[in-house]
Formats: structure tokens, C-alpha cells, sequence
């Protein structure tokens, strides 16, 4: 009993041992690590957050954190840090960005509605085409349309037509019908067969064509005052207009031989000539516009009705019918026509626009503005195009903003800067003991304030000349410098900033300088020193 009590009273100990510990602990941890938390915490929010990139390293970025396919959060790129995530990314000051008119855009979703435009000539519509040709031999006896081009109406008389069949037709109708008539007492099985041959002999007149008008009258005066009709009308089937006309009053035609051609012209055709490249666009349904030369300043509506199966090899084109109405008989069949067909889908697509691609003809690229005066080339994958704007499959997300003007500008400065950097990386060793021999010089200048903070003091220095040819306001400097051997740089114009602004005092746009230059980081030059030269001092 005793060694049980015993055994309780160390456990107690142990706990309260323990206990302690953890108080102590956690104090030390408020007093000691809270001070070192705040001032993390205020380094953190005062770093600015220029964009979220993509955790698996794809060229996508988002001004928004959001996530990718796989549920991963984007990663935040801080000011400061963007030059570690987009290789060949350039900054630019914003005096430069005004100057050069820099403008940039959104990529957004939006429909890509594309124009085409194609030659046409308008047609006559051949479901609206018929032809006048008797079925029977005969002569033309009378004309009451005798001249093409004259408009018609249906059921208008076009001319007067005597023919021995026709003759031999209407007595055997009268036959017929006498009889009929004859056995109206008889029985049933002789009126019907009577009846059967006067309509037979109907029929037969049916079957030539002869209008119902002519037939009924036939019907109700088989004999017309005892005497046969000679000669039968006939009459437009159709509203329209007389394309042909080869009657000729007393001239004989026979069976199936065209006297008349009468089409309908209230609709017309367009036949459009559509290039290869294109006809995968255009599709049944659309709605084009016409205009013609003789009505300058006027469109004519249509339809898309009808893509024809084959492809003239002569032009490479593909004929495309548009059906179109023609008030007041405007149009004219043969007439030349301009066809403008509107094409795209109704789902959008992210795009932007055909300015901001640089098109070097093995890649596309385009500029991506990462953060206020900071672009990255991106290179990009297109899809369809429209007049003014072009599909993005791969390389740019929602809401990235791209450079539309300018972009060649920032193209040339962003490879530039890689060249330079890739010139710095081979330039010769020995440049080490020429840095060697300036440490005490550029540390004492550190000391003064010379150099910006973030400027290390045993940076290379290289000598060089040139002209100073503007001095920016955010304190930068534009200069256009001779041959820079230590470097193996070339002659050129550059823009570099200046390690103290008071550098450039008292020395104007224009003057020869003499200046040193040392690289802060990769790809980023600094002048150290700058003083005006005199036209007589050496090199």
C-alpha cells in the first residue's frame, strides 16, 4: 500500500514537471518569437504581389490565385522576384512605356466572327425556269406575246394553235359525248362505257397540255355552234418574265420543240466564288450581303442555301449559292456581284487580338505584361481567326493582359538583354583582377551612398565612351556607347539606370560622356560613374 502511494506521488511530480515546461516554453515563444513574426509579417505585406504563376511550372499565369486542374493552388510572384519565373522578361520605366505607346489588352472569351468576300454573278433560279413546248405537231396561228422580255402573268394567253390531232381529239370527244348524251335511258353498262370514252378523250387532251379552261369548255360545247374549233390557246403557266420567245406567227413546230421560255425572276441565286482555304467556314444557313455596282451604297440580304460538291480546278474555288429575293426586279441575271459572308461559331473562345501576336513564321509569340513596366515573351498555340482577333489554344490564360502596340519594340529590347546577359556569361576570366584591383574604391562608395542598396561592392567595372542621349524621369539614362571591349559588347544605344541619380547632374542630352558600368544581376547594367567628356580627350 505503502509502495502505491508512493508510485502516485512521483506521477504527480512528473506531470507538474512537465506542465511547467510547456508554460515556460510558450512564453519564451511570445516573448522571444513574436517580435521576429511581427517583423516577417509586415516584410511580407509590404511586398506587393504582381500574379500567381502555375505550380508545375506552365506558361500560365492568373492575376487572381486560383487553382489547376489537379486542385493545386497557383504560386504568388512577388515584386522583386517575377525575373525568376519569365525567362527573357524585360523592365521597362514608365517614362519609356509612355513614350513608346505601349498599350495592352485583356484576353477574354468572345466570339470570332470572320468576313469573307467573294465574287459573284446572279443566276436565274432554275426551280423558277419553264418552257413552253407543245406535245403535239401543229402550227401557230396567232401570237398575243410576241416579243422577249415582256413580263407575263400565269394564266395570261400566249398564242392560238391549230393541229389535226388536236381536231381529231375534239371529235371524238363530241363523239363521245353525243353518245352519252344519246344513251342517257340506256342501261347502266352502256352509259359507263360511253362514259369512259368521253373521258378518255379528255384525258388525251390533258395529256397535251391544253389548259382546264379550254378542257371545260370543250366539256360544255363539244360542237360549238355545230362546227369544231380549229385552233386551242394556250396560256402562261407561270408570273414572269418571256427569256426566250421563237414562235413566229404561221411557222410549224413540232412535238417537244420550245416556242416559248418564261422564268420567274421575284427570287434569284447568287453563285458565289469561295476560295478553297476557306469554304470550311462558311456554312448552309448564313446570312451574306450583296451589293452591286449599279446601286453603289446599297446591300442586298440573302441566304446561304446550298455549297456545291466540287472544286474548279482552274481558280481553286468552290461555288457557294445564295438565295435572295428581288423587289421591284433590281437585279438583273448576269450581273457581277460583291459577297461578303459572315462566318464563326456561337461558342467563344479565348482570344486576343491579331496585333498582339509577333509571328516569326516557325512560332507565334506574344508579349505578356507580368506587372507595371515588366513584360515576359510568352510563345503561344493559335487557332481560328477572325478579322481582328485570333484564337489562343495554349500559352496565355483569362485575363493576362498582352501588348498590342509596341510589341516588336519590347520583342527586340527583351532579346537584346538576353544576348547581352549570354555575352556577359562568356566574357573573359581575367576581368577578375581588374575587379580585384577596384574593391576599395567601390567600397568606399558604398560607404558614402554612392551605390543603391542591392549593389554589390566587388561588381566588375568596365570602362566605356559614348553619347548621352536623354535622361529619363524616373531617373534613368538613354546612351548610345562606342565598342565595349572588356565585354565584347558592339556599338549600340542602351538604356541603363543610374547607380545615384545625382550622377548625371550638370551634364546635358548631346554631350560625350565617359562612364562605368557594372551588373547588379544577371542581364541588369548600372552606371557607376558618369562624366562629361571633352570632343579632344582620348579614348
Amino acid at each position: 500500500m505503502k509502495n502505491i502511494k508512493w508510485i502516485a506521488v512521483i506521477v504527480l511530480l512528473l506531470l507538474s514537471v512537465a506542465a511547467g515546461g510547456y508554460w515556460l516554453g510558450t512564453q519564451r515563444e511570445n516573448t522571444i518569437s513574436s517580435p521576429d513574426k511581427g517583423r516577417l509579417g509586415g516584410v511580407e505585406a509590404a511586398r506587393k504581389i504582381l500574379y500567381y504563376r502555375n505550380p508545375m511550372g506552365l506558361a500560365d499565369t492568373s492575376p487572381v490565385p486560383k487553382k489547376d486542374s489537379m486542385g493545386m493552388d497557383y504560386v504568388a510572384v512577388y515584386q522583386g522576384d517575377a525575373g525568376q519565373d519569365e525567362e527573357g522578361a524585360v523592365n521597362i520605366s514608365a517614362a519609356k512605356v509612355q513614350k513608346l505607346g505601349v498599350t495592352s489588352v485583356a484576353a477574354t472569351l468572345r466570339r470570332l466572327d470572320k468576313t469573307l468576300h467573294a465574287a459573284g454573278v446572279i443566276a436565274i433560279d432554275e426551280r423558277r425556269t419553264y418552257a413552253i413546248a407543245p406535245k403535239f405537231e401543229g402550227w401557230v396561228e396567232k401570237l398575243y406575246v410576241n416579243t422577249s422580255g415582256q413580263s407575263v402573268s400565269k394564266g395570261q394567253a400566249l398564242f392560238e394553235v391549230y393541229s389535226p390531232e388536236l381536231v381529231s381529239a375534239q371529235r371524238e370527244y363530241a363523239i363521245a359525248a353525243q353518245g352519252e348524251r344519246a344513251l342517257s335511258n340506256a342501261d347502266s353498262d352502256a352509259r359507263a362505257s360511253m362514259k369512259q370514252l368521253a373521258q378518255a378523250s379528255l384525258a388525251r387532251l390533258k395529256n397535251w397540255d391544253i389548259s382546264e379552261g379550254e378542257i371545260r369548255r370543250l366539256a360544255n360545247d363539244p360542237q360549238a355552234n355545230g362546227k369544231l374549233r380549229h385552233s386551242l390557246t394556250y396560256y402562261a403557266p407561270v408570273s414572269g418574265v418571256v427569256l426566250e420567245k421563237r414562235a413566229v406567227q404561221g411557222m410549224r413546230f413540232m412535238p417537244g420543240e420550245t416556242l416559248y421560255q418564261i422564268a420567274d425572276l421575284s427570287s434569284l441565286w447568287v453563285l458565289a466564288e469561295v476560295a478553297e482555304q476557306d469554304i470550311a467556314l462558311v456554312k448552309v444557313g448564313s446570312v451574306a450581303r450583296v451589293s452591286i455596282a449599279a446601286y453603289p451604297g446599297k446591300e442586298f440580304e440573302g441566304k446561304i442555301s446550298f455549297i456545291y460538291p466540287t472544286l474548279n480546278t482552274t481558280t481553286r474555288t468552290v461555288q457557294v449559292r445564295v438565295e435572295m429575293a428581288n423587289p421591284g426586279g433590281q437585279l438583273k441575271p448576269a450581273m457581277y456581284a460583291n459577297v461578303t459572308l459572315s462566318t464563326g461559331d456561337d461558342a467563344e473562345v479565348l482570344s486576343v487580338p491579331v496585333s498582339a501576336v509577333i509571328d516569326s513564321g516557325k512560332r507565334q509569340v506574344v508579349l505578356v505584361q507580368l506587372a507595371e513596366g515588366r513584360y515576359a515573351p510568352r510563345e503561344v498555340r493559335l487557332g481560328s481567326r477572325s478579322d481582328d482577333y485570333v484564337e489562343v489554344l495554349e500559352g496565355v490564360a483569362e485575363g493576362e493582359r498582352v501588348v498590342t502596340s509596341a510589341n516588336f519594340l519590347i520583342d527586340a529590347e527583351s532579346n537584346l538583354q538576353a544576348a547581352l546577359s549570354g555575352m556577359s556569361a562568356a566574357a573573359p576570366s581575367l576581368n577578375a583582377g581588374r575587379a580585384s584591383a577596384r574593391q576599395p574604391d567601390e567600397a568606399a562608395q558604398d560607404r558614402k551612398g554612392g551605390l543603391k542598396p542591392g549593389l554589390p561592392a566587388k561588381s566588375v567595372g568596365h570602362q566605356a565612351h559614348g553619347v548621352l542621349d536623354e535622361i529619363y524621369e524616373d531617373g534613368s539614362v538613354g546612351v548610345t556607347h562606342e565598342p565595349i571591349k572588356s565585354l565584347g559588347w558592339p556599338g549600340m544605344s542602351m538604356d541603363f539606370e543610374l547607380a545615384n541619380s545625382s550622377l548625371a547632374t550638370g551634364i546635358k542630352p548631346g554631350s560625350a560622356v565617359s562612364f562605368e558600368i557594372v551588373e547588379r544581376k544577371p542581364g541588369e547594367w548600372v552606371i557607376t560613374k558618369l562624366q562629361a567628356r571633352m570632343p579632344h580627350e582620348g579614348h
